[in-house]
């Protein structure tokens, strides 16, 4: 069987975000996986190694910089890659586009994909793939495994989590908790090198973005900059809310 893993590359968390002409500046910054996508790669790998017969393939859709992700989920032992190079932001919709037909393509039967990406914070982009492509799709995965053909697990649930059977192919979106994403070693580093990434353009899948972001601006709120004398705590406690109800606005 072969396994999609679709990553996204995202500024570190440890990093400032930087806006300059309505846009984030990335020019400079440190990129990194997305830690939700970490979570499917690493998931892909526990069920090659827990005995399915699977060929892992990592999938970005970004510009140059995103080959850097991609060599990551190389070095921890993804098997290939496919990168479609664009400097178009896409958005959901146009994203699981392009998703559902290197699916397609490549015969894939499984794909994963964090539960919510974070430069966009939208939970979308698993559920659109799997309307695309006609296939069930578990959310939130907090535990899987692989019987034959079909997938058994846990999701998150709005009262706690449920358990689940589903059959292949599928698409399944992952999150903290399912599993510890793995270092690359040194090794693995040095062998991913050699790994083969696919180059594919944007315009060979005839997708246009339908979300154009317009402008980006960062909220910025002053500090009230003040220390609350901690000797008599009643008196300190009064104090803070009051603050925080009459010069914060965060009480009502």
């Amino acid at each position: 069987m072969r396994i999609l893993t679709l990553i996204r590359q995202v500024l570190d968390a440890e990093e400032s975000v930087r806006v300059r002409n309505g846009a984030v500046e990335l020019e400079g910054s440190k990129l990194v996986m997305d830690t939700m996508d970490e979570y499917g790669v690493e998931e892909a790998l526990r069920l090659r190694e827990h005995g399915a017969e699977a060929e892992i393939i990592a999938v970005a859709v970004g510009t140059a910089r995103a080959e850097e992700a991609l060599r990551t989920a190389l070095a921890m032992g993804a098997d290939r890659g496919i990168h479609v190079v664009t400097d178009v932001a896409l958005d959901v919709i146009a994203l699981s586009a392009v998703v559902a037909q290197i699916a397609k393509t490549e015969q894939a039967e499984l794909i994963f994909c964090g539960g919510q990406q974070a430069d966009w914070d939208s939970q979308g982009l698993g559920a659109a793939t799997a309307e695309r492509l006609q296939w069930p799709q578990a959310t939130w995965t907090s535990a899987l495994e692989l019987n034959g053909t079909m997938l058994v697990g846990k999701h998150e649930a709005d009262e706690g989590s449920e358990s689940f059977e589903v059959a292949l192919p599928a698409v399944v979106t992952t999150q903290q908790g399912l599993n510890e994403p793995r270092y690359p070693t040194l090794p693995n580093i040095m062998k991913s090198k050699k790994k083969e990434i696919r180059k594919e353009t944007l315009e060979g899948f005839s997708v246009a973005p339908k979300l154009k972001i317009s402008g980006v601006e960062i909220q910025v709120k002053e500090r009230l900059k003040k220390i609350l004398d901690g000797k008599d705590a009643a008196a300190a406690a009064a104090q803070l809310v009051k603050m925080l109800r009459e010069e914060a606005g965060v009480i009502g």
